[in-house]
């Protein structure tokens, strides 16, 4: 099965360019298969590939004269003076990579695509060499259409979110499909996998090689055990505001450990905070961010979240994909759950009702906002009404 993601198009679109194209998101969620469909993609003649987890491919790059790099590949029956393809997984591993690949694309006619899975290693210490030579994209766990996709599923995907509608007849097997989303989230292995035993045992091991291997690698990590709580109790959070101090008093840290922590497991794509809306600050609620993570199964194994936050969790994935999302609070207590782009609000209820449309309009027209929805997942049919699985 060689099912494509949405964003592949795009990627197969910058093979022409010279910039560098680097993909960047949290450990299997199909970089790695992404290139080698590229590598397929390509007309170049040479086409290399090389994993920096496996030492051989490390002590290539890890040289002081990088010419000695061309001249290896040289003697292997590489011919440098057509165009050469060079895809390079997990940069993250080899610290001057930057600088090899800036020689090299600077000296050679060569083609880099590279993985990494750190976005704070690849928007700064990879940013600072490759100034105008690369395009960052940013791979995450499917999202609902990607899902349906990955199950041969075939549907009518949704172009952009303004033209967001309600279908009255959600077909069962969709519906069943949508709540084993909100479950087991969009890891393309666990999508993949029907048997739900060995699904958890998917995203067991998921965890495991982040925390163990990505974040000891990037960080560094000592206390895994504090980290593994402050987890747990963002897990049991979602969607609501982050209050640091009640967190680090919990798990006993300093306020400023629980932050590194946090800014951490956000710049590794494990969870997302997004702001509250800004246009009239004395009316707002204090600035506290909210949090969701980038992937409902890693969530579940974590915390017993309720059906209500796992919808919430799994309309965050949704929605990331079409823009900037904020949210919006009075002191007093109303509250719209996702702004997108200062635009569009969106408020989410796993049973609707016509109610809560006003609710959102009447909130949403206090800070200019003239279009919204209301996200439900039980199906109901009213103005504005739309079910979570039509986001895909």
């Amino acid at each position: 099965m060689n099912f494509k993601r949405k964003i592949f198009n795009s990627l197969e679109k910058h093979l022409a360019v010279k910039q560098v194209t680097v993909l960047t998101g949290m450990r299997r969620t199909g970089k790695t298969t992404l290139v080698k469909q590229l590598m397929e993609a390509s007309d170049i003649e040479h086409k290399l590939f090389f994993d920096l987890e496996q030492l051989e491919d490390r002590d290539l790059f890890d040289v002081r004269n990088y010419d000695l790099i061309i001249k290896k590949l040289s003697e292997e029956g590489i011919d440098f003076s057509k165009k050469v393809m060079i895809c390079i997984d997990e940069i993250q591993l080899l610290p001057n990579i930057p600088s090899v690949i800036k020689y090299l694309y600077d000296h050679y006619n060569i083609k880099f695509i590279v993985t990494g899975s750190s976005s704070y290693y690849i928007k700064n210490k990879f940013q600072e060499s490759m100034a105008g030579r690369k395009k960052i994209f940013e791979i995450y766990p499917l999202d609902f259409g990607e899902y349906l996709t990955f199950n041969n599923y075939k549907f009518k995907g949704l172009e952009n979110i303004e033209s967001l509608e309600n279908d009255t007849i959600i077909k069962e097997e969709i519906q069943k499909n949508y709540n084993d989303y909100c479950t087991y989230g969009g890891f393309p292995e666990v999508v993949l996998t029907k048997n739900i035993s060995e699904k958890k045992d998917l995203l067991q091991d998921i965890l495991s090689s982040y925390i163990n291997i990505d974040l000891v690698q990037i960080a560094d990590i000592k206390k895994i055990p504090e980290l593994r709580n402050i987890i747990k109790l963002l897990a049991a959070r979602i969607g609501s505001k982050l209050d640091i101090s009640k967190i680090a008093n919990t798990v006993n840290l300093s306020r400023q450990t629980v932050e590194n922590y946090i800014y951490l497991l956000e710049n590794t794509y494990f969870i997302k905070t997004i702001p509250v809306y800004s246009l009239n600050a004395d009316r707002e609620i204090v600035k506290a961010r909210k949090v969701y993570f980038l992937d409902n199964g890693i969530a579940t194994q974590f915390a017993e979240l309720s059906s209500g936050s796992k919808f919430e969790n799994a309309i965050f994935n949704q929605l990331h994909h079409f823009g900037e999302l904020s949210y919006y609070q009075l002191k007093t207590g109303p509250e719209i759950d996702f702004i997108i782009d200062k635009r569009i609000a969106f408020e989410v209820k796993e049973t609707a009702q016509p109610i809560d449309y006003k609710k959102l309009m009447n909130l949403a027209k206090k800070i200019n906002i003239e279009k919204g929805f209301v996200l439900g997942k039980n199906n109901i049919n009213f103005e504005s009404f739309v079910w979570g699985g039509m986001i895909r």
